[in-house]
């Protein structure tokens, strides 16, 4: 299966963020030089997105979590661009770039997160009037501004708007705000609210894990921080959210109007353009349908993993509530493509299936919450929670180590593989030749 004037099959990673990046190089040293690898990302740099809470309460400084993504790629003897893709057209297999040119492929790996949807609320988003700590250049932005509001401090709101899917980060944002806040020892002249699509607090599009419902409420009354569930925002205006709290019927319980001078929602996700809309490819909203083996239905060389992987969502909720895809999950998926592609390269069917186990480390600053989830999606065979201080040092060192493999171009350490032995965490599920057919 190789292409007109090269010996090897070329396999494609669209994209390069925490799953792209991660699977060029396990993909690399899966095929072991028996294809050529090239990853299209639309930027120069990798940039750890778990650190951008920090970075909008300076924390940390963007160039502390930046790897240049060339000279990696190119020690790994792996093929790179950052012009961004313009479209990708299956039925050819080739992707079109940004700058008029185009690739072919054997294999396309799509790994391109999410386009962000602030545009479906008006007034939503960093054109608009509230900041974001979805990119780093977002949370850059959101660090001048929060400056500016703690010189003239007035109410916040934080939280995920309807039909986000990763609330993660909006938890620690608002309890990291909270800290830095009484840091700065403001935080008397600051009411908080939190706002969020979910039914219940802790849900995390997850019906929770373990007590993170027990957990995270503490948390928030011990802090002062109300909040708001089965929320809608029908709009934005400079200082002024409007707000639905909707009832289980879905119908609108209460109008809120809330004034804020400062504020932060996670959007809902949506597929970036170069999917959207192709027949057999994307569900509706965009992202990538894939079986059980992160192998899309139709165009059997096209895999996907990360973000961008369409994942119903956990039950009927009032307010659309999406499934979070997490770190250590996405790593699990980035495992399969790569032993499955490998696998088709030495002419067998996929037979890997990711365990879509989740480990998440939410950070508060001074504390935290962390929860272990095998699988993700619930009925679970661990469903387990807990929180304390620790939870901060274990972000802060997972961090580093995070940036280490990506600067090294490493996929999985040797001691990492050990470790997660140790835990009896794992990345792919164990299936039998029955269960697989």
């Amino acid at each position: 299966m190789s292409l007109p004037g090269t010996s090897l099959p070329r396999i494609l990673v669209l994209g390069a963020g925490l799953g792209g990046t991660i699977a060029a190089y396990e993909i690399r040293d899966a095929t072991k030089g028996r294809a050529e690898v090239t990853v299209i990302s639309d930027s120069e740099d990798y940039w750890f997105v778990p650190s951008n809470p920090w970075v909008a309460v300076r924390w940390r400084e963007p160039e502390a979590i930046r790897v240049p993504l060339a000279p990696v790629m190119a020690k790994k003897g792996i093929g790179f661009t950052s012009v961004g893709a313009l479209r990708v057209h299956p039925q050819d297999q080739r992707v079109d770039l940004r700058d008029g040119t185009s690739l072919t492929y054997d294999w396309l790996v799509i790994a391109t997160g999410p386009e962000l949807a602030f545009d479906e609320i008006p007034g939503f988003g960093p054109e608009g009037h509230t900041v974001s700590v979805c990119r780093t250049d977002h949370a850059a932005h959101a660090a001048d501004a929060f400056d500016a509001f703690c010189a003239d401090p007035k109410p916040i709101v934080v939280g995920a708007a309807q039909g986000a899917s990763c609330f993660g980060p909006a938890y620690e944002f608002a309890l990291i705000l909270d800290t830095e806040l009484r840091r700065r020892k403001i935080r008397d002249r600051v009411p908080m609210t939190f706002v969020t699509s979910e039914p219940y607090i802790g849900h995390l599009g997850l019906d929770g894990v373990g007590d993170t419902k027990g957990l995270l409420e503490s948390e928030m009354r011990e802090r002062h921080i109300k909040w708001i569930t089965n929320a809608r925002v029908t709009g934005i205006e400079p200082g002024m959210m409007h707000v639905e709290e909707v009832g289980e019927d879905g119908a609108v319980k209460k109008a809120h109007d809330l004034p804020f001078g400062y504020s932060m929602l996670l959007p809902a996700f949506r597929g970036v353009k170069a999917v959207h809309g192709i027949e057999g490819l994307t569900n509706p909203r965009g992202f990538i349908l894939a079986d059980r083996h992160q192998r899309n239905p139709t165009f059997k060389n096209i895999y996907s993993l990360g973000v961008c992987v369409a994942i119903p969502p956990i039950g009927p909720t009032p307010v659309p509530v999406g499934v979070p895809k997490t770190g250590f999950m996405i790593e699990s998926m980035v495992t399969a493509v790569a032993h499955n592609i490998a696998s088709e390269l030495d002419g067998r069917e996929p037979d890997e299936v990711p365990s879509w186990n989740a480990v998440c480390l939410a950070d508060f600053g001074d504390g935290g919450v962390a929860f272990v989830a095998q699988p993700q999606i619930p009925p679970r065979n661990v469903n387990w929670s807990s929180h304390g201080k620790w939870v901060h040092l274990a972000k802060v060192g997972f961090e580093k180590y995070f940036l280490h493999k990506v600067r090294s171009g490493t996929s999985e350490p040797l001691y990492e593989k050990l470790a997660l032995n140790v835990l009896g965490i794992s990345k792919l599920k164990e299936t039998t030749k029955e269960s697989v057919r």
